[in-house]
């Protein structure tokens, strides 16, 4: 599907919510997890927030319509993907590793030492997905402080249903960012 990988704009984000609220329909075919379906997603100050610190990207397509984002956070070394939502429309089609590759490619480009997430270990376009990219689990014992405190956060929320971990990506100065 021809995309541009972009940093997003302000302009852009009234429509990411939505955009989030799409993307989440692919988890009513989890029974436990059918209840993201109607859930809330990131508010507009979030991704304003993002925009604003340049950690935000969107997929565009040709015409100018978002098929997908990621918003990240920036936290000391780290950058912290809070959301990556691809269209149902556009899904399957390579979108969220290109994002990714814009994300890891700018931590790299700032000099940053990780990529960090939260996600579910067992849907197939979570945790597998992301290691397919590159992205390595972080042991329960590895877990630093801030990587710990949301996983805590997210269980406290409902998101316990299925196991979710936390994963990195190591930026190496010198080495390709996650494939497209």
């Amino acid at each position: 599907m021809p995309c541009t990988i972009r940093l997003a704009c302000l302009a852009d984000a009234p429509y990411l919510p939505a955009l989030e609220q799409d993307a989440a329909q692919a988890f009513a075919a989890i029974p436990e997890l059918v209840w993201l379906t109607g859930g809330d997603g990131l508010d507009l100050a979030t991704h304003t927030a993002s925009i604003a610190a340049r950690t935000c990207w969107v997929a565009a397509s040709a015409t100018g319509q978002l098929l997908g984002f990621v918003t990240a956070h920036l936290y000391g070394l780290d950058l912290h993907i809070q959301e990556m939502s691809v269209t149902q429309a556009a899904q399957g089609q390579g979108l969220g590793r290109r994002l990714l590759h814009a994300v890891c490619t700018a931590a790299q480009q700032r000099g940053l030492q990780r990529v960090t997430l939260t996600t579910f270990v067992n849907v197939p376009w979570n945790a597998p997905f992301y290691a397919s990219a590159g992205f390595c689990h972080v042991s329960h014992a590895a877990l630093d402080v801030r990587l710990a405190s949301i996983l805590e956060h997210e269980n406290a929320t409902g998101l316990a249903a299925i196991p979710r971990c936390a994963m990195q990506y190591v930026v190496a100065a010198s080495v390709q960012c996650v494939s497209k």
